[in-house]
């Protein structure tokens, strides 16, 4: 294979995967209704919202099987790099960090005009990226990955003006691993994080007898190509694929124009070092889409 040039100093996009509007009326094809919105703010997530169409999503099936190949010459640029992260032997969960930097299928999901406008919907304002994730379970011994708030391991950065998405390059449902939600639960404030692909339950330690009795997770079964967004304090986490289907997806994580860094060091291994208090911006983490 030949060397990979580092796509992170890219900013916009590099492949004919999608199409950037040029005009406000090409833009409002994309737009959540403001139902959409109101189920966000009181649920806490948006689920089963049209992201990428069968050539987008077989185009990143293969620039996927190409990129967990450890021995690929972009590998080095990957934030985090994970074959198996499961604790249980017996159970695989693929999870990576970095795939925008690597393949031009993953870098332009940032840009998918679809994407950025539901997020500046649901932010209220300008999107900036954070990182981006790939989690896979194979099909019949797929890890689970278990209940957590995104932002248990983001509090690095402040304010908590985040936004994650999940969208699958497969059916997702509850026999091959799909996303669980507790709705509400991302009024419950900040809680300790547990081990992300250890115990399914580990969070239970960490909740009060309240939380314990609204904890009432919901499935969310969603064809492939079709996304779902959820807040930062939402719990959620996925169960075991069991069946002989794979259970593949990308995740992109970003947050509202203007946040902030509040560490000393590198927020992401191999990344630019944002100082504290100063806003995250540069090379890493550009701003995807400027609110109209």
């Amino acid at each position: 294979m030949s060397s990979v040039a580092d796509l992170a100093g890219v900013h916009e996009l590099v492949s004919r995967l999608f199409e950037w509007p040029e005009t406000e009326k090409e833009w409002e094809q994309y737009k959540l209704s403001d139902e959409q919105v109101a189920f966000f703010k009181e649920n806490g997530y948006l689920a089963n919202v049209k992201l990428l169409n069968s050539i987008q999503v077989e185009s990143l099936r293969n620039e996927l099987e190409e990129i967990a190949d450890p021995n690929h010459p972009g590998h080095h640029l990957f934030y985090e790099f994970h074959s198996n992260e499961s604790t249980d032997p017996s159970k695989v969960l693929f999870h990576a960090l970095g795939a925008w930097r690597v393949a031009p299928g993953f870098h332009d999901v940032l840009w998918n005009p679809a994407f950025v406008m539901a997020a500046s919907q649901l932010l209220g304002g300008s999107v900036r990226f954070w990182h981006d994730q790939l989690f896979c379970k194979p099909a019949k011994h797929g890890g689970v990955v278990a209940w957590h708030q995104d932002y248990s391991y983001w509090t690095r950065t402040k304010p908590m003006e985040h936004l994650t998405c999940w969208v699958g390059l497969d059916d997702a449902d509850v026999d091959n691993g799909c996303l669980y939600y507790v709705p509400g639960s991302h009024r419950w404030g900040l809680l300790d994080k547990p081990d992300l692909a250890g115990d399914m339950n580990g969070l239970d330690q960490y909740l009060t007898p309240e939380q314990k009795s609204q904890f009432k997770p919901i499935p969310i079964e969603m064809k492939m190509g079709h996304g779902t967004f959820h807040h930062p304090l939402l719990v959620h986490g996925s169960y075991e694929n069991k069946t002989d289907r794979q259970r593949r997806a990308y995740v992109t994580n970003v947050f509202k124009d203007g946040t902030r860094s509040d560490a000393d060091t590198p927020l992401l291994a191999g990344a630019d070092a944002v100082p504290r208090g100063q806003k995250m911006q540069g090379k890493f983490y550009p701003l995807l889409y400027q609110a109209r």
